[in-house]
Formats: C-alpha cells, sequence, structure tokens
C-alpha cells in the first residue's frame, strides 16, 4: 500500500534528510588515498550521532540477505553497484567508489547516494558518474503530480541506455516514510505513460544504478550482500529522496 504523507511530514522527513546530505558530504570530504572504508563508516556515524540520528542500515536484514547489515553506510568501490559492506580495504588513486547512507529522525527516514572517485579520476569514470547524475536529475524532473511511475523509470533509462551502459532490471529505487522500504518500487526502465499515477504526498527514493560495461549482469560477492558487475566493469550509483507535490518534486536529502 502506498502511503501518501502529510505536508508537515514531509517537513519532518525534509529533517531527516538533510542529515543524510551532511553524512554524505562529510563522508566524500574525508575521502582519500590510504583512508579505509571503515573509517568513512565511522565519519558516518559521528554525523548521525551529533544529529541524534539513527541508522536503517545499521542491522538491516532484508529476504535476500544471510546476514544483518554491519554498518551506517554501503561503501561500493570500482566493480562493485551497491550494498557494499565498509572493510578494511584502503582507498588507492583513481577508484571510484559510491556511498549510500540512510538517517532515521523523528520517526521517519531519508536515504541518499553519490559516486564519486579519488586522487587522479579516469576519464570513463567521470563520464559515467556524469551519467548517473544526468540520470537521476532526468527522473526527478519527472516526478510530478499527472505523471506515472514510467514516465521516471523512462527518463531514468533513456539517459542510461542513451550512454552505453548496463542497468540492473530488479533493483531500483523504492518508497520511502516511517521505514525506509516502503512501497511503491521505483524501476531505473519503463515505458512512459504506464504504471501508477503520482500523487501529491507521495516519497520516492529515486535510485539509478549504472554498470560502464553496457550489459546489465551482475553477482552477489561471498559477503552476500555487495552485488558486482559480472564483466568487471566498474558502477555508480546516485540517489535522492523526492516527495512529490503539487509545486514540483523536493528533493529532501539535497547537499
Amino acid at each position: 500500500m502506498v502511503e501518501l504523507k502529510t505536508d508537515t511530514s514531509i517537513e519532518a522527513m525534509y529533517e531527516a534528510g538533510q542529515v543524510v546530505g551532511r553524512a554524505l558530504t562529510a563522508v566524500q570530504k574525508a575521502a582519500d588515498v590510504g583512508v579505509s572504508l571503515l573509517e568513512l563508516d565511522e565519519v558516518a556515524r559521528g554525523v548521525l550521532r551529533e544529529a541524534g540520528a539513527s541508522s536503517p542500515f545499521l542491522g538491516y536484514r532484508p529476504s535476500f540477505a544471510t546476514t544483518p547489515f554491519p554498518a551506517v553506510i554501503c561503501a561500493s568501490v570500482n566493480d562493485a553497484i551497491v550494498h557494499g559492506i565498509p572493510t578494511g580495504y584502503r582507498l588507492r588513486d583513481g577508484d571510484l567508489v559510491s556511498i549510500d547512507c540512510g538517517a532515521q529522525l523523528g520517526g521517519w527516514a531519508g536515504d541518499s547516494a553519490i559516486s564519486f572517485t579519488v586522487g587522479r579520476p579516469r576519464p570513463a569514470d567521470v563520464r559515467l558518474i556524469e551519467a548517473a547524475e544526468q540520470a537521476l536529475a532526468a527522473g526527478i524532473a519527472a516526478a510530478v503530480v499527472g505523471n506515472r511511475m514510467g514516465d521516471i523509470a523512462h527518463a531514468i533509462g533513456t539517459v542510461c541506455r542513451g550512454g552505453g551502459y548496463g542497468i540492473m532490471d530488479d533493483f531500483g529505487g523504492h518508497g520511502i516514510g516511517r521505514r525506509m522500504h516502503e512501497d511503491p518500487p521505483v524501476p531505473n526502465e519503463g515505458r512512459p505513460g504506464r504504471g501508477l499515477a503520482l500523487r501529491h504526498g507521495m516519497v520516492l527514493a529515486i535510485e539509478p544504478m549504472l554498470i560502464a560495461g553496457g550489459t546489465d549482469e551482475y553477482h552477489a560477492a561471498p559477503d552476500g550482500w555487495t552485488l558486482k558487475t559480472n564483466d568487471g566493469s566498474r558502477a555508480a550509483h546516485t540517489e535522492h529522496t523526492v516527495a512529490i507535490t503539487d509545486a514540483g518534486p523536493r528533493v529532501l536529502t539535497a547537499r
């Protein structure tokens, strides 16, 4: 069931979203050659702690997972697309990093993700990240009252496919509110004019995930969480929590 949020609830979700934005900004600022993924997780924990927020990631265990998630960020490096578990791995020059973070504040959740490079970037990685950001922007622009879910999906997919990138066909965005994952699902590819009608008060986590090699195939790493490209190519992941309002889409996790 899709819950329509009141304007007051959207304001509360904005407060949670701002905590997420601050956490991602702090993590990106701290990410440098030689810094470990566990250290980045500690940076995000500090931001959540200072805000009096909790993490919807920590201890989360969906049906596909064999163990609860042990961190407050997902840290996915190079050929990892999403759900990377922070480890002692130390960042290297040229790494492509995707960080996903959530916050629970006042009973409401926020969720966002960012991709960036460390040290000297590869031109292909710069283009991949730019495409991911463009796909996210296109999805947000389509998140207007009167459109349908297929319009968001089509906008994202058009950018991704137009750049020659692959898309994971069974992972995408989601509704968000009291819980991090709610109805409805938000696919990253679809047909315009189809699917659920978008209404004032719907809040969605819109999140393109791009595979540089152009194929859609991926696999789960031995940790049971990290999803990696089958061809070893790099990946990028961007995400914002977005409220659909009569005045247009409102990004609640804007940094």
